[in-house]
């Protein structure tokens, strides 16, 4: 689509109806009981596990997606306006942009073997490029060779195989000639307008994954229309802490969000460590997006992290009460490097026997540590376990009678409870790596976000 067809579009779009009245009537984060947020959230915080993927035209050239684009970025970092530059090696690769091996099929079903429960795909990140049918924009998939939508393939595979589907959207542009210029009302209109065609083109939607707003100013983005506008579409929508990430204030003429409940909805459902294991919260939802790779998208085909590795950030997340949403770059042509697919295919294999020890559990209720940690589910408390102590595993006293213990491996779990501590034991010889993990059989379900204790030297006797 050419420039003047998408300036004829986007008032047509808008004037047809596109941008709603702020009614904020229907936006969970102001109006649902704790009952009906935990309903919401009841699939996300089971599913434990997630595939991210950062893919696109920059793949073509082995760069980092976004970042790697050498051109300013318009002042919404530092703050100081200065002339709109462009990369002319990084904004052509998508003319070089032909994933012809791209199966989207195939990928929604490598991530089920993998133990992964949703997904998230990058529609648009930092430098522009929208991997989707825009009707309002001529930087798309449409332009490249490729020329067909990758998020309708995407979108109809999720639905297919039942996968929970997540999209990203980065709010920040620094391609596009409007992003913050005067008082940002094109720009706001344009990304209010994608993120719509995204909420309505492609079915039942999951998790809207944005990723950072610039200008340091609120005055400059009408976040009440958005969250408005998603919420008339998807009712049961997941939204993450982005939405208004890093926007302001940062001067004296922006005095921050114009209305309590604009601050509070656009905190979102989840917070988001980025490139490492959150601290342990199990009162808030969070999800740590780590990479597998040298980076977000794809480097090459060396330096990936080792799938050890990966299962015990699974493990941490899921004990210190998050999720795990581990990030894949495919290749320029669509497929995944075996480096990636080892870490896959093994930690799905680790999960068809440690799985229920994982989806569907909440952390705790002893504090984890470079040890290992803790999660329960129903009457079942299971035990994390990477470094043994020398001098034994032992844990404050357990509200909760145990009845039986054993491993998941199918090895013998001696235990001791007393009024004042749990001592447990495992032979070392059946002690299985990365992770030791060994079920214990409650008398009664323990209460879920709340810490009764930690590890401790076991009592002398």
């Amino acid at each position: 689509m050419n420039k003047t067809m998408r300036n004829v579009w986007l008032p047509l779009l808008l004037a047809a109806g596109w941008v709603g009245a702020a009614d904020l009537s229907n936006v969970p984060q102001l109006k649902e009981t704790p009952a009906q947020r935990d309903a919401r959230l009841q699939w996300f915080r089971d599913a434990k596990f997630g595939m991210f993927i950062h893919w696109g035209p920059c793949s073509v050239g082995a760069k980092e997606i976004g970042w790697d684009r050498q051109a300013n970025r318009p002042w919404d970092i530092s703050g100081i306006q200065t002339p709109r530059t462009t990369d002319p090696e990084y904004d052509n690769y998508y003319k070089k942009f032909n994933p012809t091996k791209y199966n989207a099929e195939e990928w929604v079903g490598f991530a089920k073997a993998s133990g992964m429960k949703y997904m998230v795909l990058i529609a648009k990140h930092h430098d522009g490029f929208a991997q989707f049918d825009s009707k309002v924009s001529d930087h798309t998939i449409m332009a490249s060779p490729y020329a067909k939508d990758i998020v309708r393939a995407y979108a109809d595979a999720c639905h297919k195989q039942g996968m929970k589907l997540g999209l990203y959207y980065s709010t920040r542009d620094w391609w596009h000639p409007d992003y913050l210029v005067g008082d940002n009302a094109k720009y706001d209109e344009f990304y209010r307008t994608q993120v719509r065609e995204l909420l309505s083109n492609y079915g039942e939607v999951d998790v809207m994954w944005f990723d950072h707003v610039g200008g340091q100013d609120w005055g400059k983005w009408k976040f009440d229309e958005l969250f408005s506008m998603m919420y008339q579409l998807h009712p049961k929508l997941i939204v993450n802490d982005r939405a208004a990430k890093f926007c302001g204030p940062k001067s004296p003429e922006d005095r921050g969000p114009a209305t309590p409940d604009i601050a509070k909805m656009t905190q979102g459902d989840y917070y988001t460590p980025e490139g490492s294991i959150g601290a342990m919260d199990i009162v808030k939802d969070w999800e740590s997006c780590i990479h597998v790779g040298r980076g977000w998208s794809y480097h090459g085909e060396n330096g990936f992290r080792g799938p050890d590795n990966c299962i015990k950030m699974l493990v941490s997340c899921t004990t210190g009460g998050g999720n795990l949403l581990l990030n894949f770059g495919p290749r320029p042509d669509g497929t995944f490097a075996d480096g990636e697919a080892k870490v896959a295919v093994a930690m799905g294999e680790w999960l068809k026997t440690y799985g229920e020890a994982i989806y569907g559990t909440r952390g705790g209720p002893y504090r984890n540590g470079k040890w290992g940690g803790t999660c329960h589910k129903n009457n079942k408390l299971y035990l994390h376990i990477y470094d043994w102590p020398k001098d034994g595993l032992a844990f404050d006293a357990l509200p909760s009678k145990v009845l039986a213990a054993r491993t998941l491996t199918g090895a013998p779990a001696t235990f001791t409870q007393s009024d004042a501590e749990l001592a447990v034991e495992v032979a070392e010889a059946d002690r299985a790596k990365p992770v030791t993990v060994i079920e214990l059989t409650l008398e009664k379900p323990l209460e879920t976000g709340k810490i009764i204790g930690s590890i401790h030297a076991p009592l002398k006797k």
